[in-house]
């Protein structure tokens, strides 16, 4: 699945400081549906490269990241169980800052 994956608000550190991220993340066999459970274990194996404790804690991501599945907030869509279609546009910001 075809999916593109954007990181902002000081999370792109830990991707090696690239925001957006186009992405062919496989299915599990027999699903033709990738829910975003699934993906965020994907991202961490496979975009994450620094301090993934910052990203994520057990099987959620850490509060305090805004999750956007196509512009609107992954709270008003099921979260984990969201299931993704093929060109979604993920977007994760911080919105904890340092000051």
């Amino acid at each position: 699945m075809h999916l593109t994956i954007e990181f902002g608000g000081g999370l792109e550190l830990l991707c090696q400081s690239v925001k957006i991220h186009h992405v062919d993340v496989d299915m599990k066999p027999g699903e033709d549906k990738l829910a975003m459970r699934d993906l965020l274990s994907w991202v961490q194996t496979n975009l994450i490269k620094e301090r993934p404790e910052m990203f994520m804690k057990d099987d959620h991501v850490r509060p305090g990241v805004l999750v956007l599945i196509n512009d609107c907030d992954w709270e008003l869509s099921g979260q984990l169980d969201t299931l993704l279609e093929e060109k979604d546009v993920i977007v994760f910001i911080s919105t904890l800052h340092g000051g």
